[in-house]
């Protein structure tokens, strides 16, 4: 009798419950784009960028962070990930994604794949998004989450991302979702001329601005500094040996 009752609690959940959890995520998805991104309440600029908004409305963000913390997947903020790191809160990543100024036949490169779901939100953007991940535990469960979600154009690889990814230079676009007080030099000739980079810029204690590097058709550089943000710091390979 009690496995029947069990039994038939597991049919309920997965015929009545799951279908309803799935709908309200796309309900809570919906709100998020509206109410943050397109109409903010709080007088912060809107995303215009109508593929930017479709994009932030397809990716089940729910789906990139811990189980416990599914339920507060869309809201406002930050959520950790594990390992000292976060998953920005929507708003950034819909702005970041907006200032890189996407085409569908860009390549870009990413530093720092966390769980992978700016990474995501690129991949609909774009050709093809090559992602590096320093912490190895983060870059294996965001490569397996990745293909088990279908997303068939993100390379992932364990690495240094202050060096990037020469193999698949150069890029059209370069973001970074970590911090560094400047821009490194590896990425910024990993970049195609008339390419954009942008990153927070800034100290690991202190304030950060999302920035903006032109690459210049003759080679040389300008540099845009935008909205004050707060990012978790670069992680170089020698600070995981210490």
């Amino acid at each position: 009798m009690r496995f029947l009752f069990a039994f038939i609690s597991f049919i309920i959940f997965f015929t009545y419950i799951t279908p309803c959890l799935g709908t309200s995520f796309h309900y809570l998805r919906e709100k998020m784009v509206r109410e943050q991104l397109e109409f903010p309440l709080d007088g912060r600029t809107p995303i215009r960028d109508r593929r930017v908004l479709w994009a932030m409305k397809t990716v089940p963000r729910h789906l990139f962070v811990r189980k416990e913390d599914m339920i507060c997947a869309y809201e406002d903020y930050p959520l950790p990930i594990g390992w000292g790191q976060t998953i920005s809160q929507p708003y950034i990543v819909a702005l970041m994604t907006e200032m890189l100024k996407l085409a569908p036949h860009h390549r870009v490169l990413e530093i720092g794949t966390g769980s992978g779901y700016q990474a995501a939100v690129l991949s609909l953007l774009c050709k093809e998004v090559y992602s590096i991940e320093i912490i190895e535990s983060l870059a294996k469960e965001a490569i397996k989450r990745l293909q088990r979600l279908g997303y068939k154009n993100i390379r992932v690889k364990i690495g240094d991302g202050y060096y990037g990814w020469p193999e698949y230079a150069p890029f059209d676009r370069i973001i970074l979702t970590c911090a560094f007080p400047k821009v490194p030099p590896p990425l910024i000739k990993q970049l195609k001329r008339g390419g954009l980079l942008c990153m927070p810029l800034g100290p690991r204690y202190g304030i950060q601005y999302l920035t903006i590097l032109f690459k210049m058709k003759d080679g040389s550089c300008r540099i845009k500094k935008e909205t004050p943000v707060r990012f978790v710091p670069m992680i170089r390979r020698k600070n995981l040996s210490e």
